[in-house]
């Protein structure tokens, strides 16, 4: 039953995390004020941790 419970949280890690890239992917994607090296950069970054990326994302593009 233990088993049963880790995999299930490893599950919804995953599903979250690949819900969370594809939305840095959408927005980086949109973004018509990156270059196109720089949009690589940001959607590479959302392969590692997509969470983390997406508030320095956010906080780049205010700061712009």
């Amino acid at each position: 039953m233990t088993e049963l419970v880790i995999y299930a949280i490893i599950f919804l890690l995953l599903i979250g995390h690949c819900l969370f890239a594809g939305k840095m992917y959408r927005t980086v994607h949109e973004d018509s004020s990156l270059s196109i090296s720089e949009k690589n950069d940001w959607k590479l970054k959302a392969l590692i941790f997509p969470a983390l990326f997406w508030y320095q994302y956010k906080a780049n593009k205010k700061e712009v």
